[in-house]
């Protein structure tokens, strides 16, 4: 027994030394990635501590220990109230349609880029599609907002023109979700495009080249070796969307409502920030209801890792 003690203790001394001589001889590449691990550690675990006051009746004055404990009382305040279906809903329809319509048409512009015969016409393109993107989030509103209004944008005049009423659409609750979605494809795209773009310039060439020896057209040679080999890309990017999905882009939604299509544009997080941030702040309450959407996207993601590793082997872990 001692002399396996005796070794069981040499051992973890020489893999600690052997650890140290590593860390020493790479503490350039340590050092560069510690500087993410340590952003990640103080703004993102940290913070879960304060997730507690979902559970409690938080008041500042009393702090997060001396505030008293309620439980599920929060969560269910927000399930009971006239509110809950609408805005789930409002989440649910807008988050589906944003990555049915964001999705795929990446992958289709990629694609497209990369079958074109013109380099100067696939730069050129490439660059038209990505330049949106640089365009803030509060700008791009107010371009949908200019753009749209009946009094000095273009849609009002050019429905005048052709004999039509102006309509306003901003204040059109049925037109709300549409406006956002597809100004979203319009500005974020081009970043997608790029990322498929890269996982299409490391297929191997040697692919291609014996397809066209055996004959094969440009439509074939993108069904069977273009989109199999972004298929790992696209499942990535999927999961990782999905653990996203209930995350509406705050800033774009809370910008474009107003009293008109607040029925349809009413989401958890503007909800969120309404009822934690203006008026009389409801700390616990917001916290709860923040917690219940963080929740769900963490089951999404879970599930949509599960399927991705039954079905094709690809997964985040």
């Amino acid at each position: 027994m001692a002399s396996e003690s005796l070794v069981d203790s040499g051992t973890r001394t020489n893999r600690r030394s052997r650890l140290l001589r590593e860390l020493a001889r790479d503490y350039q590449l340590h050092l560069i990635i510690a500087l993410p691990v340590i952003w990640f550690i103080i703004f993102k675990y940290l913070p879960m501590y304060g997730a507690q006051i979902a559970f409690r009746d938080f008041a500042a004055a009393k702090g997060i220990w001396g505030s008293p404990w309620v439980g599920l009382d929060h969560f269910t305040r927000f399930f009971e109230s006239y509110l809950f279906w609408r805005i789930l809903g409002n989440t649910f329809f807008l988050s589906i349609y944003t990555l049915a319509a964001t999705f795929p048409i990446p992958i289709v512009l990629a694609l497209s880029i990369n079958n074109a015969n013109s380099r100067t016409f696939r730069k050129a393109v490439q660059m038209i599609i990505y330049a949106p993107y640089f365009i803030s989030t509060v700008v791009m509103v107010g371009l949908l907002i200019q753009f749209l209004s009946t009094s000095v944008g273009v849609v009002g005049p050019l429905m005048l023109a052709l004999g039509m009423e102006p309509v306003s659409y901003m204040g059109r609750p049925e037109a709300f979700q549409s406006i956002y979605v597809w100004s979203h494809v319009w500005q974020f795209s081009g970043f997608g495009t790029i990322i498929y773009l890269a996982a299409l310039a490391g297929i191997d060439p040697e692919l291609h080249e014996a397809a066209i020896i055996d004959g094969a057209t440009k439509l074939q040679r993108t069904r069977f070796i273009d989109i199999p080999g972004i298929m790992p890309t696209a499942v990535i990017l999927f999961i990782l969307t999905l653990g996203q999905l209930m995350n509406i882009g705050f800033e774009k939604v809370y910008n474009m409502q107003n009293d008109l299509n607040l029925e349809r544009s009413e989401v958890i997080q503007t909800y969120v920030y309404k009822i934690g941030l203006t008026g009389i702040p409801r700390f616990s309450y917001a916290s709860a209801i923040g917690l219940f959407n963080s929740v769900i996207n963490f089951g999404l993601i879970m599930v949509g890792n599960w399927i991705a590793k039954r079905l094709g082997g690809t997964s985040l872990w």
